[in-house]
């Protein structure tokens, strides 16, 4: 059959993982080296993702999958989503559709088909698969995934006269299936490290991707240390409304994560109203790490400063943001229990970042930096001013504190 050899590829690909493009691109050739004449592919699937709703690529006999979608999760009412055949499909509780596209267009039609039709196409067959339980809540014009489960929608489009042959479709049916499936094993992998990635941060995922799991697994290394927290947030917890004050929250964290993700930094945990961020001097110098924590501190500030001033506009306050910057060796990797693990940073330095931190309100200060900071910030060290020496709990000798020349 015209399609063994294909078959035999797609469960290799998807064994060893073969990147999603170049799958859905080998797919696409390799059908058309069995004789069936598939122009136009689209693959599409939801996500996990916290910020993006759904991903699709539209693969071309000519360029390859050179068209890419991206949905964020506010965007699942837009049209180019609503008037998908899939939604319609969807609708009527239908996991498969095939449409003569030489026949004249139809009522309410999908606007995809016009287009379709001017590119020459004849024939068009669309396929949803589930990835497990997978259920579609259809309220009114929208439409969500039910306990958020992951699925797949892909269609084969041909320009070949007189359509799909009775042959072409046989193959299809056999082929679309263990393309999803070997979509599934990569996307799904995709989807995990994405997942971990929005919980614990970039490199610990990837680090537990590698096989990083168990407890006690830890490596020391020298970071810059970025410990931030609300001042003053537990009376804006008092007073205002769950809704409202989680709003206020993930503002105030978006001030601080921002500056600091641009500049190579790693958030690891948020605690509470604050969190807890490194700058890693394994792959840049510690002047360099330095430099961009404290570039990244000072537009926290001003980011937090200008979200002050338009809550003032409607008579609303805002708590202020204290920083800690530090520098030390740290134990970086798995703390927890057998069952439950935490991946973090400890040791000597974690809490005396967090406890200069807790001078900031005494010393009237936003920004706090360490002398071993200003000792490693190289030329950075020309926009820090002292602030002369002070004791921090538990620390026996007194350490000189500076903060940024504003």
């Amino acid at each position: 059959m015209k399609s063994d050899a294909l078959s035999a590829w797609l469960v290799e690909s998807g064994l060893r993982n073969l990147p999603f493009e170049e799958l859905i691109d080998g797919f696409g050739r390799r059908l058309n080296e069995a004789g069936i004449a598939a122009a136009r592919l689209f693959v599409g699937m939801n996500t996990l993702h916290p910020l993006v709703r759904a991903r699709s690529v539209i693969w071309d006999r000519a360029t390859g999958p050179a068209t890419r979608f991206e949905f964020q999760h506010a965007e699942v009412d837009a049209p180019i989503i609503a008037q998908s055949p899939f939604v319609a499909m969807l609708r009527q509780g239908m996991a498969e559709r095939r449409l003569d596209l030489t026949l004249p267009a139809s009522e309410g039609e999908a606007p995809l088909f016009a287009e379709l039709r001017e590119a020459g196409m004849t024939d068009w067959f669309g396929r949803i698969f589930p990835f497990g339980e997978f259920e579609f809540q259809i309220q009114g014009p929208t439409i969500t995934e039910a306990g958020g489960r992951l699925g797949l929608v892909c269609s084969v489009s041909t320009d070949r006269p007189g359509g799909f042959s009775p042959s072409d479709m046989t193959a299809i049916a056999t082929v679309l299936p263990l393309f999803a499936l070997a979509v599934k094993a990569i996307t799904l992998r995709t989807v995990g490290q994405g997942l971990l990635a929005a919980y614990l941060g970039t490199d610990p995922a990837a680090r537990v991707f590698s096989g990083t799991v168990q407890r006690g697994e830890v490596q020391g290394v020298e970071a810059v240390l970025f410990y931030a927290d609300l001042r003053d947030f537990t009376g804006f917890a008092d007073r205002l409304p769950p809704h409202e004050l989680i709003n206020l929250l993930d503002d105030c964290f978006d001030c601080m994560v921002r500056p600091l993700t641009r500049r190579g930094g790693e958030v690891l945990k948020f605690m509470g109203d604050g969190l807890l961020a490194i700058f890693s001097t394994e792959r840049r110098r510690r002047d360099e790490s330095c430099g961009l924590a404290l570039t990244a501190a000072g537009e926290a500030l001003d980011l937090m400063d200008l979200m002050a001033e338009e809550r003032r506009k409607s008579d609303q306050a805002t708590p202020g943001l204290d920083i800690a910057l530090h520098v030390g060796k740290v134990l970086y990797g798995n703390v927890g229990t057998d069952a439950r693990l935490d991946f973090t940073v400890i040791g000597p330095a974690v809490n005396e970042a967090a406890r200069i931190e807790l001078l900031c309100k005494e010393l009237g200060q936003s920004l706090l930096v360490s002398q071993a900071f200003a000792a490693a910030a190289g030329r950075s060290r020309d926009h820090l001013v002292s602030l002369g020496s002070h004791r921090l709990r538990g620390v026996r000798e007194e350490t000189e504190l500076f903060t940024l020349a504003r």
